[in-house]
């Protein structure tokens, strides 16, 4: 730190998950372990500590980084109700999903320039539809089977078989639901048939928690912490990006007072789409403002991110003075070590999440000290250049952005 930086002392964090439904204690839990382990990596100490009861969830942390003691509170914005109802969905109404997702970002063009950024995301965006394609051809070829075999008992047993061909069908539907937790094919369509329900607009149950997040936020900003830092990871990123522009406007943020770091966002699955109007508008004023210290940090060896991806820039909407976000990568294979990124490389879903996790050498990407150390987001950066890397190309097809 040099002698100009303002030490941190109190910070308020607020993270923003992505489309999960798990509780929010889940991420309690990951802090207190790979804190731990960061801390241990590299020698400062983190604990966590008891916290004052609230209705909100979350957690106190802290910190002794650089010589200086932080306190850390932390809460969770909590959406997973609405992840939940989104996802109580019959088989039936997950193949209607299915197919209406599947023709909103092919007709409209999204699909085919989301593969134009990065190959990743859109292959796991198209896994679901061929998991679920394939799930769904099993079941009918076994009861069609089924019904030729009684069949040749004559007419009766064809009766007989289309009636078990229709349960041993549905059957094996449901036993592949059942198993979800290994094949996150119907988690996975869920997904992305939410972020696709209202062609790129949030929906209204969606709209409403956000204002919800804006008054926390508001709140926090309002009193005596050095630094209100508010995390948006996954799709939780461009909600984060969302709640912040909508307090710039509304003139409810201090200058330097609130900063945002994004981690694996997927900003342009929604971005791209053509009522995206909002998140659009939202990119842009983010952009060139001076309040807000934005970090956007992503990998390339996360195949469910876009990695690297300016998603002010590719979604077509960076103004003339344009400032942010500073794009870095997390660069897994130097920052894990071999035999770490050997483990890790194939499991996806730990990978999209590890940038909450402890590295083995974090180089200048250290979620722990970000969120309990001593330097605000804007110094920690400060004269950082952004990774050579990025992806700045304007791509998407729909530029339109909210009056």
């Amino acid at each position: 730190m040099t002698g100009q930086e303002r030490i941190v002392r109190k910070r308020r964090v607020f993270y923003i998950p992505g489309y999960d439904p798990i509780p929010p204690r889940r991420y309690r839990e990951l802090y207190r372990k790979e804190g731990k382990a960061q801390s241990d990596l590299s020698g400062y100490s983190l604990s966590l500590i008891e916290r004052p009861k609230s209705h909100r969830f979350g957690w106190a942390v802290e910190a002794q980084i650089d010589g200086a003691t932080v306190e850390a509170d932390f809460e969770v914005l909590v959406w997973s109700d609405i992840v939940r109802d989104s996802m109580d969905a019959s088989i039936l109404r997950t193949y209607q999903q299915l197919a209406r997702t599947a023709w909103i970002y092919i007709a409209s063009g999204a699909l085919g320039r989301l593969v134009r950024l990065r190959k990743g995301p859109v292959i796991a965006a198209l896994y679901p539809v061929g998991m679920l394609l394939i799930q769904l051809l099993l079941a009918v070829t076994v009861g069609i089977l089924a019904w030729r075999l009684m069949s040749m008992l004559g007419a009766f047993g064809s009766i007989a078989g289309a009636g078990l061909g229709l349960v041993l069908a549905f059957g094996i539907l449901n036993w592949f639901r059942s198993k979800d937790g290994r094949f996150f094919a119907h988690y996975l369509m869920h997904d992305y048939a939410f972020s696709a329900s209202e062609n790129g607009a949030y929906p209204e149950a969606l709209e409403t928690r956000l204002d919800e997040f804006a008054e926390a936020i508001a709140a926090a900003a309002q009193t005596d912490v050095d630094e209100v830092l508010v995390v948006g990871h996954s799709s939780g990123a461009h909600l984060a990006i969302s709640v912040l522009a909508d307090l710039l406007r509304a003139g409810r943020l201090e200058a330097d007072r609130v900063s945002l770091l994004t981690l694996g966002q997927v900003v342009p699955m929604v971005s791209f789409l053509p009522n995206a109007d909002r998140l659009r508008a939202d990119l842009r004023l983010m952009a060139a403002q001076d309040h807000v210290a934005w970090v956007d940090v992503s990998a390339p060896g996360d195949g469910c991110t876009f990695a690297l991806c300016d998603p002010v820039a590719v979604s077509g909407v960076a103004p003339v003075d344009k400032k942010w976000p500073l794009v870095l990568s997390a660069a897994f294979t130097q920052t894990l070590q071999p035999d770490t990124w050997k483990a890790l490389r194939w499991r996806f879903f730990r990978l999209h999440f590890q940038y909450l996790c402890a590295f083995d050498r974090p180089g200048d990407y250290d979620y722990f000290q970000i969120t309990a150390g001593p330097q605000l987001l804007r110094d920690r950066y400060a004269g950082r250049a952004a990774s050579r890397s990025r992806i700045e190309t304007p791509v998407s097809k729909f530029t339109s952005v909210a009056a």
